[in-house]
């Protein structure tokens, strides 16, 4: 990625338009046809339901979730999925994306977008996607850029008033502010018997649990801000809104019919036709708002939002003169005000801290703590204050922030006691110290206080949803919630092997955000923030959380892409079940990963790949990671240089009698191989594999022995990672004799071991067995020349 818009050797694609277009999801599988890629949304909520689906496809051990308040860092993940602000911009990938660019024009927001759409390039190829408006502004900046329609797959149409008592199913009520939001959400409880509630303010994990006890069915009708409006993926038939104005940070003001769209956008799903109006104490839309929105029609963007990124940081003055710095080019206008350009404005003034900005380096750190989020929109003096006393600590003694202070400031926090507003006010309080907790420079022991705000965060986050599901979901709608804890800890009489009653005595002995007793809810998110290395799977197949049964894997459409069957299914309620089912599915993609050895066969078989790259990476993804020589030959040797480099680089190797990956020959990988293998062919695994090197032939009760990472030989079938051994020492000088120790662990000797060596193309006895056979026959060496590696004629196999 180039830091400059001097990278213009990228290819740029700007796919614009309006609502349910496929947009995000054809950046998406697009991103998954290169080696590496990134991912900008707007959003953090957004992020985490792209993360979910890319996990879903690749599995967790290949991407990064990277937002102000979460990260999520495999060793080397290949795919980069963030927040916009959060884009690590000094790292090169392949294929970047930046989604919802039209918020370039956003007051306070907009210079970060304008940022990405000047300067941030991805290698090979740069795609931005947004609102159709911004065709004329992409078409000034990006000249070079491919513009492409992207059209609605479905209708949108409008409606007109509607009580909130004559809501269809599958609604959403759109206000503006969270008061109004929990009025709205009160009144359909009564009305409908509960409601799902989603704010911007909620905490990936709250607004989670919410979507999904929607998703699921277990309520109808949503109730939300604006916070739809951005690309979250919901199954909504209608949109109604409750208000027309809002509160934009600076003045209450009318709403654009754009944005308006935006909004009302999010009803309809794929194909699926949506529609929109308004709660019947609202006037009616003008028409020709009503068209505009129907026809995906707008006035175009004519100015973005700009901020110099070019800082001068010699002192506070200049870092000001460099931040109010006017644009040079039309078409910018630079931002009104920032809380970041405030704070450092009140900061810099303050004597203590202008005695402490002594040099460059403190002139930049004061910018960075100045850049720490307000998430509680509170009084601006009381952020100013947070943020002097940070500064100040982190320029004094060993220049990192005093524990007793930070325990100070996060003790009152973990407390789950209160109603909404209160949980709300501490979780926009607890994200603070969770975005400080990640400047790991600035705290003495950054990994701990991170896992302390997070597990506040998770805290508030479980008992805020709590909260929401009593105060606007009817009791009898309710009982489902703790339906999975009656069931796991009453088993029934006499039944000694219910899977779950282990865990209903877990449940039993954790405390829940309440204090009480562990929730549903609250487990199925420990399971979905949980690594990978926290769950097992047996050999057959049998997927464990905690020791605790979850579900089994089950043959899918082939060896690469087994299916799920949760233990138990009618224990969980709709939502926790889709939930748990996308988790464990990233982590099924892990299992098939590791089988390969890491080969990223998704982004070698894409459509940005040469037609023979394409098919060999096909075949050795089919076969996880190890085809034969015999069915690599051709499509490899029509590769270019360039191409088997690259195969190089992911680990691919060129073996005597395999071409093959070298990790999907390590024993973990073997290991996950062959249970691929049994489930698909509904069969437990042979005995003895993959952990015995060498078996008899019949130990394979007649079965595939490849598709288990075997190599049949003679009477034996014997492991693949031997079997290229094996054949590599014969390849070196003395042949058998370099062999001869391996073939003696083994245990391989007498006929076996004859014809062990004639399949591998060695006579045994090496070179004077094979001159004294040639004298019996009467024939001399001169006669009879081999060349290295040729097979021997076939004969009486010696003893």
């Amino acid at each position: 990625m180039n830091s400059s818009a001097a990278g213009r050797s990228s290819v740029v694609v700007a796919e614009l338009g309006p609502t349910n277009t496929g947009k995000t999801h054809r950046a998406i599988e697009r991103m998954l046809e290169h080696d590496t890629g990134m991912m900008g949304l707007p959003l953090r909520l957004l992020a985490r339901e792209v993360y979910d689906r890319v996990t879903a496809r690749v599995g967790e051990g290949r991407v990064a979730l990277m937002t102000g308040e979460e990260k999520r860092l495999p060793p080397r993940p290949d795919y980069w999925i963030c927040t916009v602000e959060a884009m690590p911009l000094d790292r090169a990938v392949d294929f970047l994306a930046v989604d919802e660019i039209q918020l370039a024009a956003h007051r306070e927001r907009g210079h970060v977008f304008t940022d990405r759409l000047l300067h941030a390039r991805g290698r090979k190829e740069t795609w931005f996607l947004g609102a159709d408006t911004m065709r004329p502004m992409v078409q000034s900046l990006i000249p070079h850029a491919s513009l492409k329609r992207a059209n609605r797959l479905s209708q949108l149409r409008y409606t007109g008033r509607k009580s909130l008592k004559s809501l269809p199913p599958r609604s959403a009520v759109v206000a503006f502010s969270a008061d109004r939001v929990y009025e709205l959400a009160e009144s359909l409880r009564r009305l409908r018997g509960g409601v799902a509630v989603v704010l911007g303010a909620l905490s990936p994990r709250t607004r989670n649990a919410q979507v999904a006890m929607y998703q699921a069915g277990e309520v109808q009708y949503l109730v939300a801000t604006d916070a739809i409006g951005m690309g979250l993926n919901l199954d909504l038939n209608h949109v109604a809104f409750a208000a027309l104005s809002k509160y934009d940070g600076a003045e209450q003001r009318e709403l654009f019919s754009d944005e308006l769209a935006q909004i009302a956008g999010r009803a309809g799903r794929h194909l699926n036709d949506g529609s929109f109006g308004m709660l019947n104490t609202l006037p009616e839309l003008h028409p020709r708002v009503v068209s505009a929105i129907e026809t995906h029609r707008f006035p175009a963007v004519r100015s973005l939002i700009w901020r110099n990124s070019e800082l001068d940081f010699t002192s506070p003055e200049a870092l000001l003169d460099s931040l109010a710095r006017a644009p040079r080019q039309g078409g910018f206008v630079r931002v009104e005000r920032a809380d970041d350009f405030d704070a450092l404005k009140d900061l810099s003034q303050v004597p203590a801290i202008r005695d402490g900005l002594t040099d460059r380096s403190r002139v930049e750190l004061l910018w960075q703590v100045c850049q720490i989020p307000d998430f509680r929109k509170g009084l601006f003096g009381q952020h100013v204050a947070l943020l002097r006393e940070t500064f100040l600590q982190l320029t004094a003694g060993e220049g990192v922030l005093e524990p007793s202070w930070l325990a100070k400031q996060v003790s009152p926090l973990d407390d789950v006691s209160g109603d909404i507003h209160t949980l709300m006010d501490r979780l926009a309080a607890i994200r603070i110290w969770t975005y400080i907790s990640h400047r790991s420079s600035w705290l003495r022991d950054a990994e701990d206080w991170q896992e302390r705000t997070r597990h506040i965060e998770d805290a508030l986050g479980d008992a805020l949803h709590e909260r929401l599901v009593e105060r606007f979901v009817q009791r009898a709608a309710r009982r489902s919630a703790r339906r999975f804890v009656r069931a796991t800890t009453a088993p029934a009489q006499g039944s000694s092997d219910n899977p779950f009653a282990k865990l209903g005595q877990l449940l039993g002995e954790l405390p829940g955000a309440d204090g009480g007793v562990l929730t549903e809810e609250q487990f199925v998110q420990r399971v979905v923030d949980a690594t990978h290395e926290a769950f097992e799977v047996d050999a057959l197949g049998n997927i464990s959380f905690e020791a605790q049964p979850l579900a089994r894997l089950v043959k899918g459409a082939d060896r690469r892409s087994p299916q799920l069957a949760l233990a138990e299914p009618e224990v969980w309620t709709g939502g926790a079940r889709r939930r748990l089912e996308r988790r464990l599915l990233a982590l099924a993609r892990d299992l098939m990963t590791e089988a390969m050895g890491g080969f990223p066969s998704e982004s070698l078989a894409g459509a940005g790949r040469s037609p023979v790259m394409r098919g060999l990476s096909y075949r050795l993804a089919e076969g996880l990671g190890v085809i034969t020589q015999a069915d690599a030959r051709e499509q490899w040797g029509l590769l270019d240089e360039e191409s088997k480099e690259r195969l190089r680089e992911v680990g691919v190797r060129e073996g005597r009698r395999f071409l093959f990956v070298a990790g999907a020959l390590s024993p973990h990988a073997l290991a996950r191989r062959c249970l691929l293998t049994a489930l698909f062919q509904q069969r437990p695994e042979p005995q003895g594999i993959p952990r015995e090197p060498v078996l008899e032939v019949s130990a394979l009760e007649g079965r595939d022995a490849r598709a288990f990472g075997y190599e049949v030989l003679g009477s034996v079938a014997i492991r693949i990672d031997i079997v290229e051994r094996l054949a590599e020492a014969l390849r070196q000088p003395p042949g058998v004799q370099r062999a001869q120790p391996l073939m003696q662990e083994l245990r391989l000797d007498g006929p076996t071991r004859a014809r062990v060596l004639r399949e591998l193309g060695s006579a045994p006895g090496g070179a004077a067995a094979k001159r004294r056979r040639r004298r019996r026959r009467g024939k001399s060496p001169a006669m009879t020349p081999e060349a290295p590696g040729a097979k021997p004629r076939q004969g009486r196999d010696p003893a």
